[in-house]
């Protein structure tokens, strides 16, 4: 009965979600980008464009020079302040659209806008959004209802715009990674043309994800052979078609021989061919090539190998115009990876990182998993210099909030404020999208916290309320990884999606590295994948110092521990426990906090309009029941291997894996049902 109530009351909230009665005008609409329409009557002189118009529209202080001025880094400027005026300036319309961005945080977020001397340049020139959008308005793991190119909204597409010029993205790829040939007819040539004239005022280039095999099935040739004469000729009057259409246009992402997408593998090349045809006829326009190195073989005995295998012998090969676009870890968005080694192997080829915004692993649109700290914890092993560009793969769709969640709304912030400026701090980061989604009902840095949520463990500095807020953001992606995947452990997923738990998903006829038993090996002496020298040999694909480390299950961290070692049930961790008894307690906790997260926020009530407030609360009640399931499924079946007890100091599991194993969710109740999600 017990399991049949948890069933019942999740059912219920899954399908509920998205028809929560609206009891104020808070909806989410507007984003961190809260402006009032002041239509100020301050003179705004100088360059005229949209930064003027933004600074007409929604400034308060008073004056502003918009200048054009040499020596300052491309869409780089400064801001200062001179004889009673505010003087904003930059080498080219986009820095001074990113100068009066600036000037306007601080307005909204109530910082002082006297005595400013401020001097900002991007960290990468390519700060780039890829959306998995289909043709049919679908969204490949979109949790936000349909696609917002499809049938563009005029009001919509600007505010687009907006939302991504004020954190200086400049980039937007319109289609999926698994793209259609049809993506180059000129009919939907036309209509990439039509968002790209929306978007060109805001500094922001469109890019199209191409099929390999395009000129097959669009252009009627026999062969996409990269070094057939035809096929380059046809490519290149593609891509004279469209910078006719499109003077800016930026370039193709390629998803090739990957997942069955057709590639120059199919016929005898390489990817450097591949990559490199597609660069010379972009070249003369000025145009990228941004190649995908998420490849991986069903035969391959560690599917973390491959990039590596496939690209190493390529490094070095690939033309000026070719940037690789590798995923932040070595197999696919997970909750925890260590980073893919390709980042620290390749050195003579521009590299860029692609992270996931989209929760494709992390609860989808139900799930507040701020993932600013698992971009910083990337960072810290991969130097923000060795990349050319970031792509954020998008969590945006038409429903009303964008995102899904009001608090997915920060991931794709932090987005684009970490791929201006990869150094910055995970809670500045959150402080600054607080401010600014949530002001001024948050309107005080001075009220006194209740007594329950006084503990010293949130960043005092922000004040009450921010930084309870703020604490529980930052401490949101470790507890995702607890209650989820702990101490290494990857890809657990249900089988027919990857939202709920499924550790035993193994049918027959379903390829190996598409089912979690190859990934977590569970038997009676231990868990996880043996990737040592004696192993898989994946730690070999890392630089020495870390070779060794993650080699020696007594120095590996513990938070990889079963992603690099097969680890004894009995293995004494440093905590002092079994690692039995730990991966117990590290999914207890993960309960724990997620329920801590809903307190925290029944505490906002009186800060938060009452709209936004209920719709968080209800999400948040989604994922403390969400933990609970993953607690309950995972540890219920690892001890049929283990034959070890739950540990007596920690709650126990309250469901019984038979019935667990029994329950299906259906994919369309999981997320927005309006999204189109498809596996």
């Amino acid at each position: 009965m017990k399991m049949k109530r948890f069933l019942i009351s999740t059912l219920v909230l899954l399908t509920t979600g998205w028809s929560l009665a609206a009891t104020s005008g808070e909806d989410g609409s507007r984003l961190w980008l809260r402006l009032d329409n002041v239509k100020t009557t301050s003179a705004i002189t100088g360059v005229k464009g949209t930064a003027m118009t933004e600074l007409q529209t929604y400034w308060q202080g008073g004056p502003v020079v918009l200048k054009r001025q040499k020596g300052i880094a491309k869409d780089g400027y400064t801001i200062k302040s001179q004889d009673g005026k505010t003087v904003i300036a930059a080498t080219n319309d986009a820095g001074l659209l990113y100068g009066a961005y600036h000037l306007l945080r601080l307005q909204q977020t109530g910082e002082s806008c006297d005595g400013l001397d401020i001097t900002e340049k991007p960290f990468y020139d390519l700060r780039i959004l890829n959306h998995w959008d289909n043709p049919n308005g679908t969204v490949e793991r979109g949790f936000a209802g349909h696609s917002i190119f499809v049938n563009p909204d005029p009001e919509r597409m600007k505010m687009y715009a907006r939302a991504n010029a004020s954190i200086g993205i400049n980039g937007t790829v319109l289609n999926n990674v698994n793209a259609k040939p049809e993506a180059l007819s000129t009919e939907s040539l036309e209509k990439a043309k039509a968002i790209a004239d929306q978007l060109r005022p805001y500094g922001i280039r469109v890019y199209l994800s191409i099929n390999f095999a395009s000129p097959i099935k669009v252009g009627g040739l026999e062969t996409a052979d990269p070094l057939n004469a035809d096929l380059v000729r046809w490519w290149k009057d593609k891509v004279n078609e469209i910078y006719k259409m499109i003077p800016d246009f930026g370039g193709f992402l390629v998803k090739a021989n990957s997942e069955g997408e057709p590639g120059p593998q199919d016929f005898g090349r390489t990817h450097a061919d591949g990559a490199n045809m597609l660069a010379g006829v972009l070249k003369p326009h000025k145009g990228i090539v941004m190649w995908r190195a998420f490849v991986y073989a069903p035969q391959s005995p560690d599917r973390a190998n491959q990039a590596c295998l496939e690209f190493m012998p390529l490094d070095g090969q690939f033309a000026d115009n070719v940037i690789i676009q590798i995923k932040n870890g070595p197999v696919d968005f997970q909750p925890r990876e260590p980073y893919s080694p390709l980042f620290t192997s390749m050195q003579k080829t521009q590299m860029m990182v692609e992270f996931q915004i989209t929760q494709e692993y992390l609860g989808a649109a139900n799930h507040l998993v701020y993932l600013a700290p698992m971009w910083q914890e990337f960072f810290s092993f991969v130097k923000p210099g060795s990349l050319r560009a970031m792509a954020g793969v998008a969590n945006i769709g038409d429903n009303t909030n964008w995102c899904g969640h009001h608090f997915a709304q920060a991931n794709w912030y932090a987005f684009g404020r970490l791929a201006w400026n990869p150094t910055m701090k995970s809670e500045d980061i959150a402080y600054e999208w607080l401010r600014q989604t949530f002001a001024p009902l948050l309107s005080s840095k001075s009220l006194t916290s209740p007594t329950n949520l006084s503990s010293a463990r949130y960043p005092a500095v922000y004040g009450y309320p921010w930084g309870v807020i703020i604490d529980m953001m930052l401490s949101s992606r470790e507890a995702c990884v607890d209650y989820m995947m702990p101490l290494g452990i990857h890809h657990i997923f249900a089988g027919t999606h990857h939202y709920g738990p499924e550790p035993w998903y193994a049918p027959r006829g379903v390829r190996a590295d598409w089912t979690p038993p190859y990934y977590h090996k569970a038997d009676s002496i231990g868990l996880g994948f043996d990737r040592t020298l004696t192993g898989s040999a994946n730690v070999k694909q890392y630089p020495d110092e870390l070779c060794r480390l993650y080699n020696d299950i007594n120095t590996c961290p513990e938070n990889l521990l079963a992603w690099f070692h097969h680890v004894p049930w009995d293995h004494k961790m440093k905590s002092g426990r079994t690692f039995w008894d730990e991966l117990c307690h590290k999914y207890d906790d993960g309960v724990r906090e997620a329920r801590r997260f809903l307190t925290i926020w029944d505490a906002m009530q009186p800060y938060i309009d009452s709209q936004r407030f209920e719709e968080v609360q209800h999400k948040l009640r989604i994922q403390a029941r969400d933990a609970e399931w993953w607690r309950d499924a995972c540890l219920l079946y690892f001890q049929t291997f283990s034959n070890r007890p739950i540990p007596s100091d920690m709650e126990h599991p309250v469901h019984n894996l038979d019935e667990m194993m029994k329950f299906r969710i259906p994919i369309t109740m999981y997320e927005n049902p309006e999204s189109g999600y498809t596996k």
